[in-house]
């Protein structure tokens, strides 16, 4: 069907930005996502200075991770319908940041629980289902 308003054609979409989340024409939440780990790393960049400095202790940058960055990627997740992909995408983008935070490569093979002891950073998976489940 379409849709006029005086006399013009409004184009059909299959994906808008409503309060700051994205809506699909399927239902499906791969944008959203997508656009929730893009958020993130804005907000990473914002205080970039913090994370980078290698004065900063590891504890003090994973409490900002925690206050600035991870409610910026978890926002709206208490309605999304997650899959094993989207958690697996989101972890690998909260991997990136933890270890460009401490200094570390993948090539260091640092394993991810031991960079988040370090960080004192909860996995992505458990705040994930703690949100939902709130």
């Amino acid at each position: 069907m379409d849709v006029r308003v005086s006399s013009q054609l409004i184009p059909k979409k299959r994906s808008f930005k409503y309060l700051g989340s994205v809506i699909q024409e399927d239902g499906e939440i791969d944008e959203n996502i997508t656009h929730r780990i893009g958020v993130g790393w804005m907000k990473w960049r914002l205080a970039s200075s913090v994370f980078c400095d290698r004065k900063v202790p590891l504890k003090l940058k994973g409490k900002f991770y925690r206050v600035m960055v991870r409610p910026a990627i978890l926002y709206g997740a208490e309605y999304w319908p997650v899959k094993n992909y989207h958690i697996q995408k989101m972890k690998k983008a909260e991997m990136r940041i933890l270890r460009w935070m401490c200094g570390h490569t993948r090539l260091d093979r640092i394993r991810n629980e031991n960079i988040q002891v370090k960080v004192g950073v909860a996995s992505m998976e458990d705040k994930i289902r703690e949100v939902r489940l709130r």
